[in-house]
């Protein structure tokens, strides 16, 4: 807030000078609106402040007061007592002539020991030096120090006291090489602070450890100190009767200061890099200022929980570290040699580093003063945050629309549109992607790449949102039929249209025609944008137009993937607890379900998109696959050689070839007979003898790699002359077996 003052007559020396006044009334209110902000900002923190001070005040003062009176007790207990002891006087006398002689006696030890210590002090200076990565006499330095210290201040303070001024300047000379000791330790205190991040980042815990030792001892220290002082200014007459409590440090010594500098000036220096990189450069402001986050994050897991709790270093380093942002970045704007392009590039940091601050743990209104004081551009935010708004509402409002339809999806002649080739839709894909090209054109109108690009992120959020709300929508009615509970089995058939619709969509949006050259949806949505964005942006959008590419393949194959779990779940719910049991031998369950099978790929051929057709066949028949193995699990499954179970299982398959055979894709059909080839490792489990099941389940596993062992188990417990020693030697061979992983297979579905 610091500002040099305005001299008009300087800025206004000839007539042509007051075209500029408009100019300057803009400059002066704009700078005026930041002080404006800053003021009120100081205004409440100082309010705060005061308030917290008064009630601090008070509680001081009422304990001052208690101690005063305490003091006072004692000093009159203190007099009393004296009246009390016969030849006080004389004890007293004597007592204090014995703490006299003990006190000069230690003094004249510290004075013929002081040069001897100091000269091992300086040794171990020297070690530290020639060790700089570990320093390992830094604690014993700083300790051996601090006595030297205090055996100085004492000696000073002594000397102040006597009547012979002229032995001051004997003892200053008899000290001062203790000074170079202590300008030689805060050097290596300077250079430790200075490298925290470095040791941290190197796993150097024990020297941060003994770094945040010596500071807190320190600041111990120089709270004592400034509470002595303030107590001996404050009550003078009881204090000196209490001397003896001000042993130590006699003076602020400032190493939880000196620390707090060393941060901010290691921080200066990043910044001082910084700063040449994006002049160079305006786009790199992010990649320049990567080392911010890496220093803070570096703070945050790995320095604080070596600091003590009480300094909250995190917090602590961050609001230097913040405070240095916010110098940066303000400077840079009105730094001359900074171009619009700079400045731009500002003007949409704010976002993101509040965004990674955030990640970090620290919220934007804990970090002040806003890090450009507020000097973005207040339009181009409200205007791209109006966008996005109506985006929102436009796009929540489709899908409740979206939702009622479904709802209301059993209504006479059904609510599923069919386009020009037959397939099932939806109503509502026409319009999200018409509303999406109107509000691409309206962030355009701002003639801002930033704001395009903005609106552009929030519409990929916004519709990888909505892949996964359709996907649970349909889920949670899926599940209803999945749970077998009691609901209108009227509304079925119409969930069967709309998973088919849905997926009709999804391919609607990324098939693009190129015979007729017609672009799909999403196709069409990057050509649109893509105009109104930089090319380093289209390089990133990439990604996320290919996440949305593989969100609409996975969600179409999702949905057919549900329709054949619910024909399971709902068409052959009665007959597929049959197989493997006493009725299987009679049951025509494999025929029956072959033949619904044809029906529905014979009635939605033609509703269905033509992409998905061999995809819906192939997933029915290897939903058949699973089902029919998951079937040994079947309450009373069991495999007799009475009922001449492999004519049976063979009877099964050949139904199901047929099936596959009468398919139009042969190329298809023979891939699906391939996947049914996994029916012969299972009838050699279950036609293998005792002895042989081990081997037989090793060359199962050998093929099927992601064979359960689960599963196995549930088949060799269908077997009549099932025993326990079979599958003790199943496991025993599992255990030995070193299986290679590739692919999934069939059997990762089989459980």
């Amino acid at each position: 807030m610091d500002v040099p003052p305005v001299n008009l007559a300087e800025l206004l020396r000839h007539p042509d000078d007051l075209d500029k006044i408009s100019g300057l009334k803009a400059e002066f209110a704009r700078k005026k609106a930041a002080v404006d902000s800053q003021l009120r900002g100081g205004l409440r923190e100082q309010l705060e402040t005061t308030q917290s001070g008064m009630t601090g005040l008070s509680d001081g003062q009422k304990t001052v007061q208690q101690i005063k009176e305490e003091m006072m007790k004692i000093d009159k207990i203190c007099s009393e007592s004296q009246n009390m002891i016969t030849d006080f006087a004389t004890i007293n006398l004597v007592s204090q002539a014995h703490r006299n002689f003990g006190a000069v006696e230690a003094m004249r030890r510290n004075l013929e020991t002081f040069n001897d210590r100091l000269d091992t002090i300086q040794g171990m200076l020297r070690d530290d030096d020639a060790d700089g990565e570990n320093m390992p006499n830094l604690l014993a330095v700083h300790y051996e120090l601090t006595q030297l210290r205090n055996i100085r201040d004492d000696a000073m303070e002594q000397i102040q006291r006597g009547d012979d001024p002229s032995l001051q300047s004997t003892l200053e000379d008899y000290f001062s090489r203790l000074d170079g000791a202590i300008e030689w330790f805060d050097e290596h205190i300077d250079l430790i602070a200075l490298s925290l991040i470095n040791l941290v980042t190197v796993d150097n815990n024990s020297l941060v450890v003994r770094f945040a030792l010596i500071t807190e001892a320190e600041e111990k220290s120089d709270q004592r100190v400034l509470a002595l002082q303030e107590a001996l200014k404050d009550h003078k007459e009881i204090a000196t009767r209490f001397q003896s409590i001000t042993d130590g440090a006699k003076k602020v010594r400032g190493y939880k200061d000196r620390f707090l500098r060393n941060i901010k000036a290691y921080g200066e220096d990043k910044f001082t890099k910084s700063r040449d990189e994006f002049l160079e450069d305006p786009k790199e402001l992010e990649k320049s200022l990567r080392w911010y986050f890496n220093d803070l994050n570096a703070v945050r897991i790995g320095m604080a929980p070596l600091m003590p709790k009480k300094w909250k270093i995190f917090r602590t380093w961050a609001t230097i570290y913040h405070g240095l942002m916010h110098d940066f970045l303000v400077g840079l704007i009105d730094d001359p040699e900074s171009s619009s392009a700079h400045t731009l590039e500002i003007i949409s940091w704010p976002e993101k580093y509040y965004r990674k601050m955030g990640k970090l743990g620290m919220k934007q209104d804990e970090l002040v003063p806003h890090v450009i004081d507020s000097r973005e551009t207040e339009l181009v935010r409200d205007f791209r945050a109006l966008i996005i708004r109506y985006l929102d509402e436009w796009i929540d409002r489709i899908f409740n629309q979206e939702k009622k339809d479904f709802a209301d999806r059993t209504a006479d002649g059904g609510n599923l549109d069919q386009d020009e080739y037959g397939y099932f839709r939806t109503k509502n894909l026409v319009d999200l992607w018409r509303m999406l090209r109107e509000q691409v054109d309206a962030a355009a109108n701002s003639q801002r790449a930033d704001v395009v690009e903005g609106v552009v992120d929030v519409m990929f959020q916004r519709l990888r949102a909505r892949q996964q709300a359709w996907q649970k929508m349909l889920e949670d009615e899926a599940a209803r039929y999945e749970t077998g509970r009691d609901i209108e089995i009227d509304g079925f058939p119409a969930l069967q249209d709309w998973l088919v619709a849905t997926a009709n969509d999804q391919i609607a949006c990324i098939d693009d025609n190129e015979d007729e050259g017609r672009l799909a949806y999403l196709s069409d949505f990057k050509k649109k944008f893509g105009g109104v964005v930089t090319p380093q942006y289209m390089d990133r959008a990439e990604g996320d137009v290919a996440a949305l590419r593989d969100g609409y393949v996975d969600l179409s194959t999702w949905c057919m993937q549900k329709f054949a779990q619910l024909v399971f779940a709902v068409d052959f719910k009665a007959v597929m607890p049959e197989f493997f049991t006493a009725k299987w031998p009679q049951s025509t369950a494999m025929a029956r379900m072959v033949a619904t099978l044809e029906e529905y790929v014979g009635d939605y051929r033609t509703v269905l998109h033509h992409s998905l057709v061999d995809i819906f066949t192939e997933i029915l028949a290897e939903e058949l696959l699973v089902r029919y193995l998951s079937a040994v699990r079947n309450k009373g499954a069991k495999f007799r050689r009475a009922d001449q179970f492999e004519d049976r299982l063979y009877a099964d398959i050949a139904t199901a070839f047929a099936f596959f055979d009468a398919l139009q894709n042969q190329d298809m059909a023979r891939e699906i007979k391939q996947t049914w080839r996994v029916m012969e490792p299972f009838l050699s489990l279950l036609t293998a003898d005792k002895e042989s099941v081990a081997d037989a389940f090793a060359a199962f596993k050998a093929s099927y790699w992601d064979l359960q062992i689960s599963w196995v188990e549930a088949v060799l417990r269908a077997r009549e002359d099932f025993e326990r020693g079979m599958l003790n030697a199943v496991k025993a061979r599992a255990a030995q077996m070193d299986v290679v992983r590739g692919p999934e297979t069939i059997m990762s579905k089989v459980k």
